[in-house]
C-alpha cells in the first residue's frame, strides 16, 4: 500500500455506480440503504461522520482482518470494515 489510496478520486459516475452496488447488495439482505451523492447530502453526511469520529477515545486498527474498531467516550464500540483504512492507520514496520 503506497499511502496514496485516499488521494485517488472516483468520477461522479464511478461513485454513483459504487453506491448503487452497495444498495443492491443490501437489498439482497432485505435491508434498505440510503445513498448520499448530492453535494448538500454528502456535506451533511460528512459532518455527521466527523462528529461521530470525534467521539472516539481509542482506535484499534487490525489490517489482517481489514477492520478498524473505535471505542467511543460513551463506552460503545463501532467497527469499520475496510481493506485500506487499517493499513492507513498503522505505522510502517521499521527494520532494526
Amino acid at each position: 500500500m503506497n499511502g496514496n489510496a485516499v488521494d485517488n478520486k472516483l468520477t461522479p459516475q464511478q461513485a454513483r455506480a459504487a453506491a448503487e452496488r452497495v444498495v443492491s447488495l443490501e437489498a439482497e439482505l432485505e435491508t434498505a440503504g440510503e445513498t448520499s451523492l448530492d453535494d448538500a447530502e454528502l456535506a451533511r453526511a460528512r459532518a455527521i461522520l466527523h462528529a461521530w469520529i470525534d467521539t472516539a477515545v481509542a482506535v484499534v486498527a487490525t489490517p489482517g482482518v481489514g477492520r478498524v474498531a473505535l471505542i467511543h467516550a460513551n463506552g460503545r464500540q463501532s467497527s469499520i470494515a475496510s481493506n485500506e483504512l487499517p493499513f492507513l492507520l498503522t505505522a510502517p514496520v521499521k527494520a532494526k
